[in-house]
């Protein structure tokens, strides 16, 4: 049994993914056509052998709960693991009460019975993938109360909006966690990933929840940062936020040429999901697709350039389509042109034939629509 246990948390109210999010979290967005976000991490603490992992959920539950079950496709130990959803109370009044803060209160007793002496808290809503029992055992060796992982960054002006960073000492110590104001590209993207023991967990809740009902665990770590030793962990490899429904789009659009992306699945860590039996996809006469990631039991008669699919997508003959991102289930009509846009699940596009955006402003097209 690994000396840690595991908390994914849901995505933070300054996250908001247009269209999207109005049907699941973050969490259980489509990726790469056939996985969704979640999986990433629920493979790599599996991989890791963690297999006490705890999963919050607080908006449309649905749709992550079908997907992640009881952790069976992961490969958590069915005898001594074990994959929970915990809920915690949903706030409609004002999202700002919504915090992670307030889900670790719900379920304090939860966390309170766990046996494990560590806690390893990591998003839902971020994409990489990463060993945890390494970064467990560094924490441990270093003799840190907290540690952080972060992904150093050159690009932060334009990407990473409403992440936060780190500000660190030459020792890779943590001054202060800030909110990216996108005034400079150098920048050390914190992945909101945090190892600490349980009980300091525990102690750090309590002490947010009475302070302020708007705290978050950022906060409290802040206002004890001269109280505890903070480390910083640099993640190397594949990284990618989901913030708003521009990331989503973008992420996917710079998936289909990144050597990066690629190596995730290259690596002896497998990224787990749950699979479907279903046929290959089927390429008719006239068809032509050029760097593009289908996902199976399609259907291609028309022309696809730079397109991401999921599974039993049917393109019409003569449709062409570029730059696009489809989710499971839609039809694309005959003879319907389209450019920048993502299609949600089970939309059918029958009637109109041009849809065309900007790619610095992508359409949506919404799920179970008919145009």
């Amino acid at each position: 049994m690994s000396k840690a246990f595991a908390i994914v948390t849901t995505s933070r109210n300054r996250f908001n993914v247009a269209g999207l999010q109005d049907y699941r979290p973050i969490g259980a967005f489509s990726f790469m056509g056939r996985y969704r976000v979640i999986d990433f991490q629920l493979s790599s603490l599996s991989n890791s052998g963690i297999d006490r992992i705890q999963v919050y959920v607080r908006r449309n539950p649905r749709s992550l709960a079908e997907h992640v079950g009881n952790g069976r496709s992961y490969n958590i130990n069915s005898k001594k693991g074990k994959l929970q959803l915990l809920f915690t109370d949903f706030n409609e009044a004002n999202d700002i009460y919504n915090t992670d803060i307030a889900g670790y209160m719900n379920n304090l007793k939860v966390i309170r019975r766990m046996r494990q002496e560590y806690v390893i808290i990591t998003p839902s809503y971020y994409v990489f993938t990463q060993d945890y029992e390494d970064l467990l055992q560094r924490h441990i060796e270093s003799g840190a109360d907290i540690t952080l992982l972060y992904q150093k960054t050159n690009n932060a002006k334009n990407g990473y909006h409403r992440c936060d960073i780190l500000n660190l000492n030459r020792q890779r110590g943590v001054k202060s966690i800030e909110m990216n104001n996108c005034a400079q590209d150098d920048r050390n993207i914190f992945m909101d990933t945090f190892i600490m023991k349980r009980d300091l967990l525990v102690e750090l809740v309590e002490k947010a929840n009475a302070l302020s009902s708007i705290y978050t665990l950022t906060h409290i770590i802040n206002l004890e940062s001269d109280n505890l030793d903070i480390r910083a962990v640099q993640h190397k490899g594949y990284f990618a936020a989901i913030t708003d429904f521009k990331s989503y789009f973008d992420t996917h659009m710079g998936l289909l040429d990144n050597p990066e992306a690629n190596a995730m699945f290259q690596s002896d860590a497998i990224v787990y999901s749950p699979t479907s039996d279903s046929s290959p996809t089927r390429y008719y006469a006239g068809a032509s697709v050029r760097n593009s990631i289908i996902s199976n039991n399609c259907e291609i008669k028309g022309t696809l350039e730079n397109c991401v699919l999921g599974r039993n997508v049917v393109v019409g003959k003569g449709a062409v389509l570029k730059n696009c991102v489809v989710l499971a289930h839609a039809v694309i009509g005959d003879g319907t042109v389209m450019e920048n846009q993502v299609v949600d699940k089970w939309a059918q596009l029958l009637h109109v034939k041009e849809l065309i955006a900007p790619p610095d402003d992508p359409g949506y097209i919404r799920r179970d629509d008919i145009l």
